[in-house]
C-alpha cells in the first residue's frame, strides 16, 4: 500500500511539473487595464487566448520595475515580455519579436477645464502640463519652453489635475481613462493622439518555434472578431460613462 501511495504521489508531482513547464510566463510592468489581479485585463485575456490557440498556456507576470521584465525575459527567467516597442532585440539579443503587433499605445492629453484639438505638440504651449518622470515620448517632444511638471506615479498625475494645479495631464490613453474612472474624474481626452507607438510581444529565443504560430493566431483573432471583442470589453468600455 505504501509503495502504491509513493507511485501515485510521484505521478501527481510529475503531472504538475509538466503543466508548469507548459505554461509560458510573459512579463510586464504595466497594470490596469492591461493586467489585473483577477487576470481580466487586456493582456491577460489576449495573451491567454493566443497561447491557447497554439495548444499552450500563457499567463502574465507583473513587476514593479519596467526594466525587470526585459532583463528576466532576456535571461530566460521568464519566457517573454509584452507591450514593448519595436527593435528591442538589438539591445536584448536573446529576445525575438512576434511580428504581429498587440496594439498601438496612444499618448494623449487630458483636461478637466479645457477642450482643444492636439494635431501637434505646439498646441500644448498655452497650458501647464504634467507627465510621468522618465516618459521619453513626452520628454523628447515637448518644446523646451513648455511649462511642465513631472511626477512619480499616475495617482499623483491625476491628483494634480483634479486639484487644478496643472491644466493638462499627459499619459497613455487607456491607463488614463482607467484612472479617471477610479478617481471619478470627468476628463476630456484631446484628439487626435499626440503620438502612437506599435507595441509587441517578445519571446526568449528558446521559444523561437512559437514566434510565427503566435503571430498567425493574433492575425487570425483580428480577422475573426475575437481580438475586437477583448479590446472592447477591456479597453473601449473605459471611454464610456460608468
Amino acid at each position: 500500500m505504501g509503495r502504491l501511495v509513493v507511485v501515485i504521489c510521484l505521478a501527481v508531482l510529475s503531472a504538475a511539473a509538466g503543466a508548469a513547464e507548459d505554461a509560458c510566463v510573459i512579463a510586464t510592468a504595466v497594470r490596469q487595464p492591461y493586467t489585473a489581479p483577477d487576470r481580466s485585463g487586456f493582456l491577460d485575456r489576449l495573451i491567454g487566448e493566443m497561447f491557447r490557440r497554439i495548444g499552450r498556456k500563457g499567463e502574465m507576470r507583473v513587476y514593479e520595475s519596467p526594466e525587470r521584465p526585459l532583463i528576466n525575459a532576456d535571461q530566460g527567467v521568464d519566457d517573454g515580455t509584452a507591450l514593448r516597442i519595436r527593435g528591442l532585440e538589438l539591445q536584448y539579443p536573446n529576445l525575438m519579436r512576434v511580428p504581429e503587433k498587440l496594439l498601438d499605445n496612444e499618448f494623449v492629453a487630458y483636461s478637466l477645464r479645457h477642450s482643444f484639438a492636439t494635431p501637434d505638440w505646439q498646441t500644448l504651449a498655452p497650458y501647464h502640463v504634467a507627465y510621468l518622470l522618465g516618459w521619453k515620448v513626452f520628454e523628447n517632444n515637448l518644446p523646451a519652453s513648455q511649462p511642465a511638471t513631472t511626477v512619480k506615479d499616475p495617482l499623483q498625475l491625476f491628483e494634480l489635475l483634479q486639484r487644478e494645479r496643472v491644466d493638462v495631464a499627459l499619459y497613455e490613453r487607456w491607463q488614463g481613462l482607467w484612472w479617471a474612472r477610479q478617481l471619478r474624474l470627468s476628463m476630456r481626452v484631446m484628439e487626435p493622439a499626440l503620438a502612437k507607438t506599435e507595441m509587441f510581444l517578445y519571446l526568449n529565443k528558446r521559444h523561437a518555434a512559437l514566434v510565427e504560430p503566435l503571430a498567425g493566431e493574433l492575425a487570425a483573432m483580428k480577422r475573426d472578431g475575437s481580438y475586437r471583442r477583448i479590446f472592447d470589453e477591456t479597453l473601449t468600455t473605459l471611454a464610456h460613462p460608468h
